[in-house]
C-alpha cells in the first residue's frame, strides 16, 4: 500500500488525502475492523502491524499508561521506537471498544475523521484510549492520532461509590475528624503546599486512593487567594470547564463564577470532602530527609509552633500569583509623587475615587480593572505596550470550549480525555481556522478597537488563544464588555509609545508624550512560577528544577503534573517533588495523574519513566 505523507503538524484535509467521505458510512463497522487489527497487534507486540494501521505522520500521545510519563511521539520513526522499546515491558489485555462513543466528525467540509474510545489493561493499571481514523484514497482508514491514558491502578481503586465507607458513626465523628486533621495519630503521606483549587484537588484525589495528605495554606481561610484579589474579579472560563472532581458545581451555578463565590465554594469543598488543611500556616523549608523518607518539611503555624514532617512526596500547588509580582524597571520611580501598585495589591476601584489612574497592561486583568474603574466613575487610561489577542466570550468560547464543555455536552471526564487527545503539534490548522472564524464573528468589535489604536494580534501564526495559554499564559483577553468601553472612549487608551520614565506627575513616553496619573497600577503578571518553591529548596538543588509552564519539544508541559526534576539523571535527586498549576480544567485532569503516580510509588508498582 502506498504510504500517505501527512503535512507536518496539522490534521490533513480530504484534498491532501485524495479522498472523500460519505456521511452515511457505517462508522462502527470501520472502527471495529481497525480496532480488531490494532488489538491483535498490541497484544502480540507486533510493531510493524501497528505502524501499518497509522498514517506516516501520525502522532501517539501517552499519559502514564505506556511510558509512566507524558509524551507525544510524532511520525513513523518516533512512534516505532517508542512501541519497540515499551511494548515488551507491559502485559496488555482486556481491550474493549466503546461502540456507543464511535462517531464521524466533520468540523469542516474538507476535514473528517472517525473518533473511537476504548479501554484496556496494562500490567499495573486500567487505561483508556482514543483514536482518530482518516480516510485514504483507496477506501481504507488509518489513524492520525492515538491517545493512551492511565485511569486507575489495579488493586487500588478509588474509594468512591460502592467502595465508600459503609460503617455507621454514632457520636465519634467530630473527635475522629479533628485528630485526623491535626495528624495526632499518624504522619501525612504527602504534604501539599498551597490550598487553592490545585492543592485541594490533589488532596481529594489522594484521599480517594487511601493516602492522607496535609494541605498547608498560608492564608487565614481556604479561598482567600481569590477573596484577596481585586473585587471585580470573575472567571471568564465557563462552569462546565471548571468543575472540580467528586463534587461538581450544582446545576444552578452561574456560567461565569465571581471570585468571592468561588472562594466560598473552595472552602466548602475542603470541608465536604474532609480534606486535612492547616490554614495560617507556611512551609518554611523542604530539604532532603535523613530519616529514611525522601523529604523533611518544616511547617510553621501562626501560633509560633513548628512541626517537621518526613515524607516521600511534596506537591507544590502554589499557583502563578504566589510567585513574584512582575513590575517592569522604569527609571525615575523616586520622582513620582503618586501611588504605584501591582494588580495583586489592588482591591477596590473606589480606593482611588477622584484620582487619575493609569493601568499598565492590556490583557485580562488590565481590562477587568479598567472596566471596574469606569463603572465607578474613575478616570482611567490603559497603557498598551504590545499587541493583545481579543476574542469575545460569546463568539470565542462557544467555538473553543462549547463542543466539549457546555450544557448538554459529554460528561466532564470524557470531555477531558477528548481534549487531551488532540496533541499540541497536530492542532495548528484547527487553531488557525477556529481563530479566523472567531475573528470574523467579532469583526465589528475588532474593527472598532483598531480604529481607536488598540493593537491586535491573532497569536503565533494566527493560532489564537490556546497556544498563547500554553506558551505564555498571557497576551489575551476574553472580552466580556471592556472592549466596547475602549471603543467608546470610556476607557482611555495610550498605545502609541513605550514608557521612558516616571515623572513627578505621571509617565513620560519615548516619543515625548506624557500621561498624567495619580495612581499607576501594573497589570503585568508574575515572574517564574518556580520562584515560589525554589525558595523552599536548598540552593544546590535549584539547577535541577525544570520550568513548570511552557511546552517542551514534544508539545508537553515541562513539568506540570510530574516531578519537578524530570527524567534527566540530575533530576533524580528531586524525586518525590511534584508541581501542579493551571486553570481549573488542567488541575482537575492532572491532579489524578499526580495522585496515581504517588500511589504507584508508595505501593512499589511504579515503572521506569521512559
Amino acid at each position: 500500500m502506498t504510504a500517505v505523507q501527512v503535512p507536518a503538524r496539522s490534521i490533513p484535509t480530504l484534498q491532501q488525502l485524495g479522498s472523500s467521505v460519505d456521511p452515511n458510512i457505517d462508522v462502527r463497522a470501520i472502527a471495529r475492523t481497525w480496532f480488531s487489527r490494532f488489538v491483535d497487534a498490541m497484544i502480540s507486540k507486533d510493531v510493524s502491524t501497528i505502524l501499518d494501521l497509522l498514517l506516516d505522520g501520525a502522532l501517539w500521545r501517552d499519559m502514564l499508561a505506556l511510558t509512566w510519563d507524558f509524551h507525544t511521539y510524532e511520525g513513523r520513526h518516533k512512534v516505532m521506537r517508542f512501541l519497540t522499546d515499551q511494548l515488551p515491558k507491559f502485559d496488555l489485555s482486556a481491550f474493549k471498544l466503546r461502540e456507543d462513543l464511535v462517531s464521524l466528525q466533520m468540523p469542516y467540509e474538507d476535514m473528517a475523521w472517525i473518533q473511537g474510545f476504548f479501554t484496556f489493561d496494562t500490567t499495573a493499571g486500567h487505561a483508556s484510549g482514543i483514536f482518530r481514523l482518516l480516510p485514504l484514497a483507496d477506501g481504507s482508514w488509518k489513524a492520525h492520532v492515538v491517545y493512551t491514558n492511565l485511569e486507575d491502578l489495579k488493586s487500588f481503586p478509588e474509594k468512591i461509590g460502592a467502595l465508600r465507607n459503609h460503617e455507621p458513626n454514632h457520636g465519634k465523628w467530630a473527635e475522629m475528624r479533628e485528630r485526623e486533621r491535626q495528624f495526632l495519630d499518624e504522619e501525612p503521606s504527602v504534604v501539599i503546599v498551597g490550598g487553592g483549587q490545585s492543592g485541594l484537588e490533589v488532596a481529594a484525589r489522594l484521599k480517594m486512593l487511601g493516602l492522607n495528605a496535609l494541605v498547608v495554606e498560608r492564608n487565614k481561610r481556604i479561598g482567600d487567594s481569590w477573596r484577596n484579589r481585586y473585587a471585580a474579579m470573575c472567571l471568564h472560563d465557563t462552569v462546565w470547564y471548571d468543575h472540580m472532581p467528586y463534587l461538581p458545581f450544582p446545576p444552578s451555578w452561574p456560567v461565569h463564577t465571581p471570585a468571592l463565590k468561588l472562594a466560598d465554594w473552595l472552602e466548602s469543598y475542603a470541608q465536604s470532602l474532609e480534606l486535612n488543611v492547616w490554614t495560617s500556616t507556611e512551609v518554611v523549608s523542604v530539604e532532603p530527609s535523613t530519616t529514611g523518607k525522601k523529604w523533611s518539611v518544616k511547617v510553621g503555624r501562626n501560633d509560633g509552633t513548628e512541626r517537621i514532617f518526613n515524607v516521600n512526596h511534596v506537591v507544590f500547588a502554589m499557583g502563578f500569583s504566589s510567585g513574584n509580582a512582575r513590575i517592569p524597571t522604569i527609571p525615575g520611580r523616586e520622582e513620582f509623587k503618586g501611588l504605584v501598585l501591582h494588580s495583586s495589591q489592588h482591591k477596590f476601584a473606589t480606593d482611588h475615587q477622584g484620582k487619575k489612574v493609569a493601568v499598565i497592561g492590556s490583557c485580562t486583568s488590565a481590562h477587568d480593572l479598567c472596566s471596574d474603574y469606569v463603572d465607578h466613575g474613575i478616570d482611567v487610561t490603559m497603557v498598551q505596550r504590545g499587541p493583545t489577542y481579543v476574542m469575545s466570550v460569546k463568539e470565542g468560547l462557544s467555538r473553543v470550549l462549547s463542543p466539549l464543555y457546555s450544557e448538554g455536552g459529554p460528561p466532564t471526564d470524557l470531555a477531558d480525555r477528548i481534549n487531551a487527545s488532540f496533541p499540541y503539534h497536530a492542532g495548528k490548522l484547527l487553531f488557525q481556522r477556529t481563530t479566523r472564524a472567531i475573528a470574523e464573528a467579532d469583526k465589528d468589535t475588532l474593527d472598532g478597537l483598531r480604529k481607536v489604536g488598540f493593537k491586535l494580534t491573532l497569536g503565533e501564526d494566527d493560532t489564537g488563544i490556546l497556544p498563547l495559554i500554553w506558551r505564555k499564559l498571557g497576551g489575551y483577553y476574553f472580552d466580556v464588555g471592556a472592549s466596547q468601553k475602549i471603543i467608546d472612549g470610556r476607557i482611555k487608551l495610550k498605545s502609541d509609545g513605550l514608557i521612558a520614565r516616571y515623572t513627578s506627575s505621571g509617565l513620560l513616553f519615548k516619543d515625548g508624550s506624557t500621561l498624567e496619573a495619580d495612581v499607576i497600577l501594573f497589570s503585568t503578571g508574575y515572574g517564574d512560577a518556580r520562584d515560589c518553591y525554589l525558595r523552599l529548596l536548598p540552593r544546590e538543588l535549584h539547577n535541577a528544577v525544570l520550568p513548570a509552564w511552557q511546552l517542551n519539544e514534544e508539545g508537553e508541559m515541562n513539568s506540570v503534573g510530574r516531578e519537578i526534576g524530570g527524567r534527566a539523571p540530575e533530576g533524580r535527586k528531586l524525586a518525590g517533588l511534584w508541581v501542579i498549576l493551571g486553570n481549573f480544567q488542567m488541575c482537575r485532569f492532572h491532579s489524578k495523574h499526580i495522585a496515581l503516580q504517588i500511589k504507584a510509588y508508595e505501593e512499589g508498582i511504579f515503572g521506569d519513566r521512559y
